[in-house]
This record gives C-alpha cells, structure tokens and sequence, in this order.
C-alpha cells in the first residue's frame, strides 16, 4: 500500500464550480467580435482547456487572434466572473483531512495563477495549500505538464513516485502523465467517464469522499 505524500489539485471542475463565470465571460467575448451565442451549453468545453487555443479551434483563428479573445473575455472576467463560483460541497472537508494527515497540498491549473490565488482567497481555501501555480498573464504556462512541472519545482517535491495529479479534464490526466504522476479523475466536474478513461487516468472517483477513501486504501 503506498499513500500519496502530495497531492496536486486542478481549481477549475475539480475545487470550484466555475462553469457560470466562464462561459459568460466567454460569451461576453464572442459577442464583442457579433458571434451569436444561441446554446450557452456549448461553451462548456471552454471550461479546463487553456483559452487561447480553445478559442482558436472554437472560432476557427490564429493564435493572435484567440489572444485577442483572451483579452475581451478577461473585461468580463476579472470583474465579475470570477466570482459567478463557488466552492463544491465536500471540498473544504477533504482539504483539511488531508492537511491534517500531514499531506501537501499544491493547487495546478491553466488558469492565470494571478485569478487562481484571488480566487482561493476569496472563498477561504487558499490556507490549505502549501502553493498555488497557475499560468503567466501573457499566455504562456498553460499546457498542464508545464503548470505541474512549475509547482514541483518551486515546491521542491522530488518524489514523484508519490504525488497525485486530481483534476476533471483530460488534459489533468494526460498532463500527470507527461510529468510522472499518479492521476485521479473526478467526475463531479466538467469531464466524463470515457474522456477521463480515454485520457489513461489511473483512478476515477465521483465525489471529493471518494478521494479521502482512495488515500487511506492507498494505491
């Protein structure tokens, strides 16, 4: 039986409900360039992928161009969508378990690490995390095995052997494993079953009790 000794936490489906913020914010994006919105449902897959290519294969651009999205999206954003959010209920519980069974605790994400620690402040969980890493404002950092690799090493956590990536994308998974790590998929957030089994995730949990189970079972 081997438990983890640290675990890394995506923020976005898998500590936070974020979904509301984004997609309007996304919308607000769209419409500022007259792209009509007529199913909010089918921004959801802007939740979890980095924004810049996904408004590129969303809107059929350049780069520079979703750059530009990025930054119309960010007017929303930064003033209210950050915090059409809330925390997922059983999230605060499972951070101080795990805290208090002397696990780090490490928060990776796509997002700006700027919103990522705004946000962990304002709903009173940034306390738990011995570091929170995101991506840079100017769009770079944000493949997920680069945010990883940047929370190891400012975290110094050598031991990979031992750590967990926990996210609810695929791009969580497929980034633990660029990078080494043991992955759980959770399914209370934005993914599925089959994206999260296609990605390859090593476990595959549907509520944040579930990882409190799979720890003390170890793996």
């Amino acid at each position: 039986m081997r438990r983890a000794d640290t675990i890394l936490f995506d923020l976005d489906g898998t500590l936070t409900d974020s979904g509301t913020g984004i997609i309007n914010g996304v919308e607000y994006a769209l419409k500022k360039i007259g792209m009509r919105v007529d199913n909010k449902e089918s921004l959801r897959c802007f939740i979890g992928p980095p924004l810049q290519e996904q408004f590129r294969d969303f809107c059929r651009i350049s780069m520079k161009e979703a750059g530009k999205m990025v930054e119309f999206y960010r007017e929303y954003y930064t003033e209210k969508g950050i915090f059409e959010n809330s925390v997922y209920s059983g999230i605060p519980e499972l951070l101080q378990y795990l805290q208090e069974q002397g696990v780090k605790l490490a928060i990776a994400t796509s997002k700006p690490e700027k919103f990522a620690r705004i946000i962990a402040k304002h709903f009173d969980i940034e306390r738990y995390f011995d570091f929170i890493g995101g991506a840079r404002m100017d769009g770079t950092r944000t493949k997920k095995s680069e945010v990883i690799e940047y929370v190891l090493e400012e975290c110094r956590f050598l031991d990979r052997e031992n750590i967990w990536m926990v996210g609810d994308r695929e791009h969580d998974i497929l980034g633990a494993k660029t990078t080494g790590l043991f992955s759980v998929g959770v399914l209370y957030g934005y993914g599925d079953r089959k994206e999260l089994e296609i990605a390859g995730a090593n476990k595959i949990i549907k509520s944040p009790g579930e990882l409190v189970t799979l720890w003390k079972e170890g793996v």
